[in-house]
């Protein structure tokens, strides 16, 4: 990378993506495409997405949707009316990308589903992400992050490393989620790099079920070939005033932690001696450490730790990232503006030296851009998106 990076621009400029997605996965998805410069055209009902009143909120707006969400325009349509469907099938013809994450046949039923507007276009990546897939025996569950989480097996993997569970914990942090808009943005990207060699667009189904699999790399294989020696598993370890975790992983972060505690039972206990070894006894290794870290603070073992080379963190809590000044550095989080003010909100996980990758700051309203979007992609008049308007193509039409 040269030192003076050259102006950056929209690595997605001129790509227009139909976003029909609802909750976390779908909508987190299309706005990392708006994030790098795609038209996000969210297409929502005329009462707004039921993501729009989820806490936290001020007033009416919910901060948990703007995060989702900044960056789009808003065409709110009633997917139920005949008018409504007809002008999505226009604007698919018009669209380069289609994102959706209802349950497998509902965009069929409307007449939106992949083969119906690939047909009318076939440039069109259409993406749909949903918990088990687009067919198989499982594609019609139901199926939400949490369900995903039992499902796959990753709530029993975490309950099992915590080692004091007989019962996996409950959660709210939603993994499969953010994993299907993060693979279902890739894959996009990916698609829309195929398309530029062959004209051609295509359909992209996006498991959440495959998604946690995915992540679950060590563990899959442990299933296949079952190991003699637990896999060592990183918990807190005590100090003076609170918890901080270390991880000597290699032979140099072991030695390094030996120097800086002094502690002569490391180097000399044959548990210890190698890296097998230390892997197989970890949680008494970490007990002797902790003979160490007890008669200190968190913040005394952080600071010693650290100069001497040995991985090790504070246990944070998701607040204290916001005025982190590495974090702030690094331009992680930007600010969003809705209808009730402005908040912060995190960029896209990747910084590139050409490309502006950023939140785009603005939360739409709902159906806020309907004219906009009309004129601009369908060259309606003012005429015709009225007529629209009393046929109930927007919602139910005035009395």
């Amino acid at each position: 990378m040269s030192a003076e990076p050259g102006p950056k621009s929209d690595a997605l400029a001129g790509i227009r993506v139909l976003d029909f997605s609802i909750m976390l996965a779908g909508p987190y998805c299309a706005r990392l495409l708006a994030d790098v410069g795609a038209d996000v055209i969210k297409i929502e009902p005329p009462e707004g997405d039921d993501m729009r009143l989820r806490a936290p909120l001020r007033g009416s707006h919910g901060t948990y949707f703007g995060q989702l969400n900044a960056g789009k325009r808003s065409l709110a349509l009633d997917l139920k009316n005949a008018e409504a469907i007809a002008l999505v099938r226009r604007l698919a013809a018009e669209a380069d990308v289609v994102v959706e994450n209802f349950r497998p046949g509902v965009m069929d039923r409307l007449g939106l589903g992949a083969e119906a507007l690939c047909a009318l276009n076939p440039r069109l990546v259409y993406c749909s992400v949903s918990g088990y897939g687009q067919a198989g025996p499982a594609a019609e569950r139901a199926a939400y992050a949490m369900i995903v989480h039992a499902a796959s097996g990753f709530d029993t993997t975490l309950a099992r490393y915590a080692g004091d569970r007989d019962r996996p914990a409950r959660g709210a942090v939603f993994v499969a989620d953010v994993l299907g808009g993060i693979f279902a943005c890739s894959a996009i990207q990916t698609a829309l790099l195929q398309r530029s060699r062959t004209g051609r667009g295509q359909q992209i189904d996006v498991a959440l079920m495959d998604c946690m699999l995915n992540l679950l790399v060590y563990e899959l294989q442990e299933a296949q070939f079952p190991v003699a020696t637990p896999r060592p598993t990183y918990g807190p370890v005590r100090a003076a005033d609170g918890d901080l975790l270390i991880a000597p992983i290699t032979p140099r972060n072991f030695s390094a932690l030996c120097d800086v505690t002094g502690l002569a039972q490391l180097r000399e206990d044959p548990r210890f001696a190698t890296l097998p070894a230390r892997s197989a006894h970890w949680s008494e290794m970490m007990e002797v450490v902790e003979t160490w870290t007890r008669a200190r603070s968190v913040t005394a073992c952080v600071q010693a730790l650290e100069a001497a080379g040995v991985p090790c963190s504070a246990y944070g809590e998701p607040g204290d990232a916001l005025a982190d000044p590495h974090l702030r550095a690094r331009g992680l989080f930007g600010t969003v503006v809705d209808g009730a003010g402005e908040f912060t909100g995190v960029n896209p996980p990747w910084q590139m030296s050409g490309t502006r990758a950023e939140l785009r700051g603005r939360v739409p309203e709902i159906g806020e851009q309907r004219e906009e979007i009309l004129r601009e992609i369908l060259q309606l008049g003012a005429a015709e998106i009225e007529r629209l308007g009393r046929a109930g193509a927007f919602g139910a039409a005035p009395g």
